[in-house]
């Protein structure tokens, strides 16, 4: 994702992983007609009700509620509204996983943005959930939008959009301004990144004129999420804290808050956050917050930690004067998200990520979960 959030992740990540993780350029050689096709053959073959979790029957009923949306629709948003005047019949999704729940909904978006970190199937800016369901739909020629270093204004615009869904981003009041002059825009509904997955998929379902096919991917989700959760009671009541450190400058850290959606995705299951970090949190808005080790013992109450790591960075935390001392580390109760594997990209949740990555999750998670005494 381009300098907002998502470059603040990368460079929090490069601290930590040598975290090189980077994101955001121009359109695919797909043309904008091929992709449009291909959303029409995919909507055809894929009712649009039909998400992954959900048979295509389950969601007749609430297809037909949704067909009878009133417009014109104003959709309110932090940087405007969105004043929709008929269903939109082409899609367009910009930044980080909103393509994820127009795919989840069964439509294929007539242009989206590349993933710009984690495993991306032979760097073809898709990761392996979102090009398993681009396979399942027949869509073999996405137009994906190569952004890296900012929106691609004009590659937006050939899309020929009715609307741009970017539930899930960090685009500015400037962005918004400018995508506005190419179609409606759906921005998030507070602040930047940190649109939780049922927001995004809220907006992005309305966005779309297919509310109530939202509202059944959401449920659908909710109840694989508890199924998932519910095999591992070890995890139960447990205080969990997001950490990022970096090997090469142990002299500091840094905690995502609350506000985050990996630690909201995670506090969701029933996890908590202990007090002794939340009571240190002075922006309510902000997403992250930075300790030096001296201030470590504020993770003394934490039960397991979880970040993005490896092996070799747990030793040299527990080889530490300070941070060796924390009680998750010297007991091993700690949940490393390694740099090559797909959770590193599917800690910030979609209805596709989640499907595809949580058996791995709640395996990681049981595991630290074991070692709690």
């Amino acid at each position: 994702m381009n300098a907002k959030r998502k470059f603040s992740l990368l460079s929090i990540i490069s601290l930590i992983l040598i975290l090189a993780l980077v994101g955001c350029g121009a359109a695919n050689t797909a043309s904008t007609d091929t992709a449009a096709s291909t959303n029409s053959a995919a909507t055809e073959t894929a009712p649009a009700a039909d998400t992954n979790t959900t048979e295509a029957g389950d969601a007749e009923e609430p297809a037909a509620e949704a067909d009878a949306t009133e417009y014109p629709l104003t959709i309110k948003t932090a940087l405007g509204e969105a004043v929709l005047e008929k269903k939109p019949e082409r899609i367009v999704t910009i930044q980080w996983g909103n393509q994820d729940v127009a795919l989840a909904l069964g439509v294929v978006p007539d242009g989206f943005s590349a993933a710009n970190f984690g495993v991306s199937e032979e760097d073809n800016g898709l990761l392996p959930w979102t090009k398993a369901k681009l396979d399942e739909l027949g869509a073999t020629t996405p137009n994906v939008f190569q952004d890296t270093d900012g929106l691609d204004f004009e590659a937006i615009s050939d899309a020929n959009p009715d609307v741009i869904l970017a539930a899930y981003s960090g685009i500015t009041q400037e962005d918004y301004d400018t995508l506005s002059e190419i179609a409606p825009v759906v921005a998030y509904p507070t602040s930047p990144w940190t649109t939780k997955w049922r927001e995004q998929i809220q907006l992005t379902a309305e966005g779309m004129g297919m509310k109530a096919e939202g509202e059944q991917l959401i449920t659908d989700t909710e109840n694989l999420i508890s199924e998932k959760f519910d095999a591992y009671p070890q995890l139960k009541d447990k205080k969990i804290a997001w950490v990022n450190f970096s090997a090469d400058d142990l002299s500091k850290l840094h905690i995502y808050t609350p506000v985050d959606t990996r630690v909201s995705f995670l506090e969701e299951m029933g996890l908590t956050y202990p007090e002794s970090i939340t009571s240190l949190i002075t922006d309510p808005t902000s997403y992250s917050l930075e300790l030096s080790a001296e201030n470590a013992q504020a993770l003394n109450d934490v039960d397991i930690i979880v970040g993005y790591g490896d092996d070799a960075l747990y030793e040299a935390l527990k080889a530490d004067p300070l941070i060796g001392k924390i009680p998750a580390i010297e007991r091993g109760s700690v949940a490393f998200i390694a740099a090559d594997t797909p959770l590193v990209a599917a800690g910030t949740p979609t209805p596709l990520s989640i499907a595809y990555t949580i058996d791995d999750y709640m395996t990681l998670l049981g595991a630290a979960a074991d070692k709690v005494q």
